[in-house]
């Protein structure tokens, strides 16, 4: 039996374990070692485990995981994302569907400081869908616009998923930084545009709200300062070299924390729901990124990913082909699981056959940043989409009167705006690698 046939069939046993409801990291480990004992047999399995998780989370870039997501426990308690969309609501909320367009912006606001796009969903939710509601927005519009504008949370830097793609290809987590940035206000922008559209052929769907006059508008403004001044330290900290990610992370987190405290919102329950709630979420992922070590390296047994990057690379087909099935990979994987798990599977696969190829000319650098924001973009589609679709579900929870089904229509037209975008970035790498030759 060959590599790529032992990698399908125990590939096919993990999507089997998935279907039976257990959860991706446990999937993944259990699925790695049945076939790691089949390969080697269980001495060098037993062996391996026992400094397998000590190696991966010994990494010192992976503490920004943690830290990153407190810092966006701290925004949540300490008001920030009513600030963000308050703001938006008094600069636009006065055009038809401007409320909901406020709400998408709130959300690239709040995910500058967070990244989690289910955090930013949950947490936008609470705020923008009553006021949507209390507008007169329909139902299918307010919660395909939020449940939208809440997978911003992974595309707009800081980005924990770009952190995980990072250090599985040994990229620069400051220039991914860098690079996710323009993609993300596109993203933003299409989602807007989706919701002026369907404000005019719709008006019903989304009424214009009351015009706020100077003062509101400046005094809303002045209220988002901390999330500008945050957003500023970090990102501009990271990429100017004043700090690492790591460092950038720890201030980030010190300062959000301390805007959390002094606007009330960190008492002693908050801190404890705040380091629960971190805590909770990091093993989460840390035991997501263990099972795929024991899935990656009965792959590297197998040599699956060598063999399968040489075969498809003496293809006599054209990269673009390759990249375009990569994508479509991406696209059906993203309705069974969930966007972390999506990286950490299939990177180790995927990236040596992207490497391989010629895209538009780039170098091996740019090539790798490209594909990372591309990759991302694409994974980010999988918690909107059926049946698991996070995003959706975290918002259903919320709009008890709207039933699942007409958010998952409402996110048609979201999704027809990233694919395009999607498109664009293939075609046009310079949209996401400009930024970097600044």
């Amino acid at each position: 039996m060959t590599g790529i046939e032992q990698g399908m069939l125990i590939g096919g046993l993990m999507l089997l374990l998935l279907a039976l409801r257990i959860h991706i990291g446990m999937a993944m480990l259990l699925a790695g070692s049945i076939g790691y004992i089949w390969i080697a047999g269980a001495a060098p399995w037993l062996n391996y485990l026992k400094t397998a998780a000590w190696a991966r989370y010994s990494v010192y870039d992976l503490s920004v995981v943690p830290l990153f997501l407190l810092m966006g426990q701290f925004a949540t308690h300490g008001g920030l994302s009513r600030a963000l969309f308050q703001a938006g609501n008094a600069f636009i909320g006065h055009w038809r569907g401007g409320m909901a367009m406020a709400a998408i912006a709130a959300c690239a606001g709040f995910g500058a400081i967070c990244g989690s796009s289910l955090a930013t969903a949950a947490t936008m939710g609470q705020v923008a869908l009553p006021e949507l509601r209390k507008q007169k927005y329909s139902g299918r519009l307010a919660t395909a616009a939020i449940a939208a504008g809440g997978t911003l949370g992974i595309l707009i830097p800081p980005s924990v998923p770009l952190v995980i793609y990072a250090i599985l290809t040994e990229q620069n987590i400051a220039k991914l930084f860098v690079a996710a940035f323009i993609p993300g206000l596109i993203a933003m922008t299409g989602y807007m545009l989706v919701v002026a559209i369907i404000a005019r052929l719709d008006p019903a769907a989304a009424p214009a709200g009351n015009q706020a006059d100077c003062s509101q508008r400046l005094g809303a403004l002045v209220a988002t300062w901390p999330v500008l001044l945050i957003f500023a330290v970090v990102i501009g900290g990271i990429y100017g070299g004043v700090f690492t990610p790591t460092e950038a992370a720890s201030v980030g987190t010190l300062a959000t924390g301390f805007v959390a405290w002094k606007s009330g919102g960190l008492d002693q329950k908050g801190f404890l729901s705040c380091m629960y709630g971190t805590a909770q979420a990091t093993a989460m992922i840390f035991l997501i990124l263990l099972g795929a070590d024991i899935m990656n390296v009965f792959l590297a047994l197998t040599q699956m990913p060598a063999e399968l990057s040489t075969w498809v690379i003496g293809l006599d087909i054209s990269p673009l082909l390759i990249l375009f099935v990569i994508i479509g990979i991406y696209l059906a994987l993203g309705c069974i699981m969930d966007s972390l798990s999506m990286l950490l599977l299939t990177i180790p696969i995927f990236f040596p056959i992207i490497m391989g190829g010629d895209y538009w000319g780039l170098d091996a650098e740019s090539k790798a940043i490209w594909f990372g924001i591309l990759a991302l973009m694409t994974v980010e589609i999988g918690l909107i989409t059926p049946p698991v679709g996070m995003n959706v579900y975290i918002i259903s929870s919320m709009a008890k009167d709207t039933p699942m089904k007409e958010t998952f229509i409402g996110i048609i037209p979201f999704l027809m705006s990233d694919i395009t975008r999607i498109a664009l970035i293939v075609f046009v790498p310079s949209i996401a690698l400009f930024a970097l030759k600044l």
